[in-house]
């Protein structure tokens, strides 16, 4: 059977995408997952190590990005990479963020047993479109992404998954931020160059 290929416009793209945002469920537990990270990172020295693979590992390493310029150490860890000796980069009491939005994909299951091999203290928060997955049940906090179809005309695309991917991980850093008193003093210390730099000085008077 031929699948049909949608054509939507502009604005028919813009509400779906935006429609995708308002059913994240509201009921995931964020607050256990922002108080992991504090826990970790700010109060057992860790760092947040966040990992995926093809397009959500691109929106991983987006947000470890963000996180580091907000005051908490992170970095993306490639899963193939990991299992190539980039896993001795975990020490205890790191914490991962994982992004899978089969729940089920192959590099990330095999990380966080290899992970939980070498050091076995290790948390672990998900998110997903699948929280009835094998990954679900090896975490410690699974965040659903409310599994929206994508908006690709072929419907396979990860598009709409990524939108919401996305705003999850912008939900864990503001929170984070906000559990950590982080100002704009501790911004303008991070960001000495561009746009951001010069406004963050000039708010805070450097």
């Amino acid at each position: 059977m031929k699948a049909e290929i949608r054509n939507l416009t502009i604005p028919e793209i813009l509400a779906y995408e935006a429609e995708a945002i308002r059913a994240i469920p509201s009921d995931n537990d964020y607050k256990a997952a922002i108080d992991l990270i504090v826990q970790q990172v700010h109060g057992c020295n860790g760092r947040l190590i966040t990992s995926g693979m093809g397009k959500a590992g691109q929106i991983a390493a987006n947000i470890a990005t963000t996180f580091s310029s907000t005051g908490t150490p992170a970095y993306f860890l490639h899963p193939s990479e990991a299992q190539h000796g980039d896993l001795g980069l975990v020490r205890s009491g790191d914490i991962m963020l994982l992004i899978s939005n089969s729940g089920r994909t192959r590099e990330v299951l095999e990380l966080v047993e290899l992970t939980k091999r070498l050091v076995p203290d290790t948390k672990f928060i998900l998110i997903t479109g699948n929280p009835e997955s094998a990954l679900a049940e090896v975490v410690d906090v699974c965040l659903a992404t409310g599994n929206p179809a994508e908006v690709c005309p072929l419907g396979m695309t990860p598009t709409t998954s990524t939108t919401v991917m996305t705003v999850i991980g912008d939900l864990l850093v503001v929170g984070t931020m906000q559990e950590i008193g982080f100002g704009f003093e501790d911004y303008a210390r991070r960001h000495h160059g561009g746009y951001l730099g010069d406004r963050s000085r000039e708010i805070c008077g450097r």
